[in-house]
């Protein structure tokens, strides 16, 4: 019998899709030697879906991720081919980038990267085994990961493990009559690791989610669209650019709907949709519904937006936003023909939905690292959730809490009131998720503080402390702070008088005029609804020179200072709870008074502190209120 191949590293990563290659470049960037493993080299950071990075909550995650010193957003500003700000008809809370990505540059950048960061291997093959021992710890036995094994036999002994499996596990493609045993895009799928998940403990589940059809851009006709061009200001994703430094021409993208005889050909086939016929057993999206889905789930809509985007500078293939669906080939040709500028279309590849293994998040703690067993971390769509920028992020929290694990240093646990990343993994460590979990803006309940123009003033700290964040981008950051720091308090206390130089600007931009003797402050203009910070500079000769970063922050800081001072009161409550600390060995099944649903529920998901138990699902306000007099009880018997 021949050998196997047996090395040794620091951390290993098992997959290189958007979560694996952040916790990868993570690990390996904080000087930990790092394999990643791949079913493909060539699809590490793959796009198998929607051609796009960022999105309403999702660029803010992007933004944060790049805060802290990720990946994702340097990338895309390599890669794209058309950026917009979405929502810029409402406050900044909701305001968020999104950018058409060139899929085969994204791919190409990110590999480009990861191939060039010292400290990083990578391999090609697929990871069949995680080897877990039983080892002491003083009085207790516990369970800690040594390995990963591939199908080869090769042994991979590690410190730490990030699993970032995507949707790859035991994953089908299914459309119609026809179903493949596959990845996404017709890659190898992972048969392997799920028994051995089971095997030591982890709780496994089954979710689906799709893909629409892509057709050929050659056989649409555009004129029969509506135009969808790009924001004439560029604004990057990375702290680190400029909006100069990725200027580029951009690619439009089109709006055409569906019809009446697009809903007319679903219902009639209906049956034949392995949704609807019971082939299809995971759990799919609810907010990324088929388009079979939608017909049936809203009978009364006589049409659907569908946004046609350009997978690329180099390929004739679109992207049918919002036509995600799993009906027959047959079927598909002919829903696609019914719509506008579509009457000829070919399609080059089928839509489909896919079904893979996945974890229940609820084993996990706040940092990702599985309750049962030591140094297993997961990040990504092995965590239910969807979405490439929810992955990323997962997967470099992942890494990098594994990589200070290593390293001895405190892990990082972004609460829900420092970034939308605190609000996605408090949500999916806490509440039982019985769909793919997709990031909105309205989870966040402190989303005027968590605005992704903030996100370096919230996280950049975080980042260099790390070493994620150079010293030449963080004493960048802090001449950012200090310009803000300073521009704000000149224009609190700066005086504009009622003299008719100032009189005729009000009255130019109709707001009301000033009265003799009573001259206001610029940042009380500033708050004034019709006026904003870059109006003044007609009547304020005393302006500094400053980025246009600084002076967005000057003047969100000061139109929604009584907003966000409230909401900082509310964080404090909120940080009160955070710190009431549940101890590790509490028996919440002999605590009297608390409901059986709520007892069950919290030993289940063991909640670190009062404001998680809180959010769990199934745990009353009256719940914790018991909690609270348990806990007052328990410190006072500990320090008898």
């Amino acid at each position: 019998m021949g050998k196997f191949i047996e090395e040794y590293f620091d951390i290993v990563v098992v997959g290189a899709g958007h979560a694996g290659c952040e916790a990868a470049l993570a690990c390996a960037r904080m000087g930990l030697k790092t394999v990643v493993f791949t079913v493909s080299v060539d699809s590490i950071a793959m796009m198998p879906c929607n051609p796009n990075i960022g999105g309403s909550s999702k660029g803010h995650l992007v933004c944060e991720l790049d805060a802290l010193g990720g990946e994702m957003g340097k990338n895309i500003d390599k890669a794209f081919i058309q950026t917009k700000m979405l929502n810029v008809s409402k406050g900044p809370a909701v305001h968020s980038l999104r950018a058409q990505a060139d899929k085969q540059e994204y791919v190409r950048q990110m590999r480009h990267t990861m191939e060039n960061t010292p400290g990083l291997t990578i391999k090609q093959a697929e990871a069949a085994e995680i080897i877990v021992e039983t080892v002491k710890e003083g009085d207790k036995e516990i369970k800690r990961v040594t390995g990963v094994k591939t199908v080869s036999g090769a042994l991979y002994h590690c410190k730490k493990a990030v699993l970032c499996t995507g949707v790859y596990l035991k994953a089908k493609c299914i459309y119609g009559e026809t179903s493949e045993y596959t990845g996404p895009n017709g890659l190898k799928a992972a048969d392997h690791l799920t028994e051995s998940l089971i095997n030591i403990g982890l709780p496994v589940r089954r979710f689906k989610t799709g893909t629409p059809a892509r057709v050929d851009g050659r056989t649409v006709d555009f004129s029969k669209m509506e135009e969808q061009k790009g924001d004439d200001n560029i604004r990057p994703f990375s702290f680190s650019n400029e909006p100069e430094d990725i200027m580029r021409e951009q690619v439009s993208c089109y709006l055409t709907y569906t019809n009446e005889e697009t809903h007319r050909i679903i219902r009639e086939n209906i049956d034949r949709s392995p949704l609807y016929s019971g082939v299809i057993k995971g759990v799919g999206p609810r907010y990324c519904p088929s388009i079979e889905d939608k017909v049936v789930k809203f009978p009364d809509k006589e049409r659907h937006q569908i946004f046609v985007e350009p997978e690329g500078l180099y390929t004739n293939e679109l992207y049918l936003s919002g036509m995600s669906s799993s009906m027959p080939e047959d079927v598909q040709y002919s829903m696609i023909h019914s719509m506008k500028g579509f009457e000829n279309a070919s399609i080059v590849r089928n839509a489909y939905a896919i079904e893979y293994d996945c974890i229940d998040a609820t084993c996990l703690k706040a940092t990702l690292e599985t309750k049962e067993i030591s140094g297993l971390y997961t990040g990504g769509q092995i965590n239910g959730s969807s979405g490439y920028e929810e992955a990323a992020v997962q997967g470099f929290m992942a890494g990098v809490n594994a990589g200070l694990s290593v390293l001895g240093k405190d892990e990082i646990v972004l609460h829900r009131s420092d970034a939308y990343i605190g609000v996605l993994i408090d949500d999916l460590v806490t509440k039982e998720s019985t769909e793919p979990y997709r990031m909105m803006t309205s989870r966040a309940e402190y989303r005027l503080l968590l605005r992704q123009d903030n996100a370096d003033l919230r996280l950049r700290d975080i980042g260099h402390r790390i070493g994620l964040v150079s010293d030449e981008d963080y004493d960048r950051f802090l001449e950012k702070k200090e310009q803000i720091k300073k521009e704000i308090n000149r224009v609190r206390t700066k005086t504009a008088g009622a003299n008719a130089r100032v009189n005729e600007f009000l009255r130019d931009h109709g707001s009301s005029e000033l009265t003799d003797g009573h001259g206001v402050t610029f940042a009380n203009l500033i708050k004034r609804p019709e006026l904003d910070y870059e109006m003044l500079a007609a009547i304020d000769d005393d302006r500094p020179e400053l980025s246009w970063r600084v002076r967005e922050q000057v003047n969100i800081q000061i139109k929604y200072e009584g907003y966000i001072d409230k909401q900082l009161q509310q964080v404090g409550h909120f940080k009160k709870l955070e710190g009431k600390l549940l101890p590790d060995d509490i028996n919440y099944m002999n605590i009297d008074g608390l409901r059986l649903e709520a007892r069950q529920k919290l030993d289940k998901i063991r909640p670190a502190n009062i404001g998680q138990a809180g959010r769990v699902s199934g745990v009353s306000p009256a719940d914790i209120s018991v909690l609270l007099v348990y806990l007052e009880r328990y410190k006072s018997e500990k320090n008898k």
